[in-house]
């Protein structure tokens, strides 16, 4: 399971989460780890853009986590979840450490491994964060290895 931050104007526009250029991106990596996206429950924190483009707000994402995506949780029922971005890092683990000190961790929440990382959006547009991504997402092979067994 991949939780994002919020919908975009074309992921609002669609329906669809992760589309673009980042969605792009996204799929490279996932591809480069052997994961298809089809495989793969995609989400955000919120479920549509706040207004102006803004992030969501501490209460918009308390009343999101609560109405509907701690339930979708639990009915996916993911081995692993992989956090895309500050927000749903701070949403679902109440990490206030800026996420270059926390990205690549794996913790584990109710039964399930969580990775932090950065959001898909920031690896294509810095390529720093890219290959940090790249490495983060390494690991996953790792993790599914010892998750399978």
């Amino acid at each position: 399971m991949v939780i994002g931050e919020a919908p975009g104007a074309s992921e609002d526009a669609s329906g669809k989460p992760f589309c673009g250029a980042a969605g792009d991106f996204l799929d490279e990596l996932l591809e480069t780890e052997g994961l298809a996206r089809g495989k793969i429950f995609l989400t955000s924190s919120v479920k549509c853009r706040p207004p102006g483009n803004r992030r969501p707000r501490a209460d918009e994402l308390e009343t999101c986590r609560e109405a509907w995506l701690l339930s979708q949780i639990e009915v996916i029922d993911p081995d692993l979840i992989i956090l895309f971005g500050r927000t749903p890092v701070r949403q679902l683990l109440k990490e206030r450490a800026p996420l270059r000190d926390v990205h690549g961790q794996t913790t584990r929440r109710n039964g399930r491994t969580v990775m932090t990382t950065y959001h898909p959006a920031a690896g294509m547009r810095f390529p720093e964060i890219g290959e940090h991504m790249r490495r983060d997402l390494a690991a996953l092979r790792r993790i599914r290895g010892r998750s399978s067994a």
